[in-house]
């Protein structure tokens, strides 16, 4: 599969991206992955996401001197190597990764259009959390999708502690700007982190924005 792989600093994380060009897959692409045979029944767009995923993620842990794949755990989620932290996002052709010796949650997501954002809305923030959108100064759909996107990075960030299926009320958005986004965080996402407040930086790129957690 043809890749194209940048960096880029987000919240002081180095994140890895790659870029890929999904027509260009064979199934002989994952034979260099370890757990290759558990993706044998998945679609082609899983297969070529995954990829491009862990690509991204070897990248972002050759600097910490690791060269072991990241495996995939009960939860479906990457298992990195013991001591070191991380996290991959993937949306339409574009895949991230970062590594941190602290938990670090990083998405990529696709700007949602005026019309969706205003159908979903309420399905991801409270009537208080929308307020706080409006009026931030972005526009809404963008201020949305950072919500959004910024709830996906904190829970991949803390998934080892949080509640299963904490959902999107589980952290409330206190506070956003231009520079980003403060998230509080619910006892519904965790009792041992509850009132915590996380600081969520992002950067808009084209038509899909990232996220990191600080």
């Amino acid at each position: 599969m043809q890749t194209k792989h940048s960096t880029f600093t987000l919240a002081s994380h180095l994140l890895h991206r790659i870029d890929f060009q999904p027509e260009t897959f064979s199934d002989g692409d994952l034979l260099w992955l370890p757990h290759h045979g558990e993706l044998q029944h998945t679609g082609k767009k899983r297969r070529t996401e995954h990829l491009a995923g862990r690509i991204a993620a070897i990248h972002a842990l050759l600097p910490w001197g690791e060269k072991t794949v990241p495996g995939i755990g009960e939860m479906r989620q990457p298992l990195w190597p013991e001591g070191l932290f991380g996290s991959i996002s993937h949306c339409e052709k574009s895949a991230i990764a970062v590594v941190s010796s602290e938990p670090v949650g990083a998405d990529i997501e696709k700007i949602f259009s005026p019309q969706l954002a205003a159908e979903v809305a309420t399905q991801i923030a409270s009537p208080a959390e929308i307020f706080r959108l409006q009026t931030s100064g972005l526009p809404f759909a963008i201020a949305l999708t950072l919500a959004f996107s910024a709830k996906e990075s904190v829970f991949k960030a803390f998934s080892f502690q949080a509640s299963p299926c904490p959902g999107f009320t589980a952290a409330e958005v206190i506070s956003i700007n231009e520079d980003g986004l403060c998230l509080q965080l619910k006892e519904a996402f965790s009792l041992s982190l509850a009132e915590e407040k996380i600081t969520v930086a992002y950067r808009v790129e084209g038509d899909k924005l990232v996220t990191c957690t600080g």
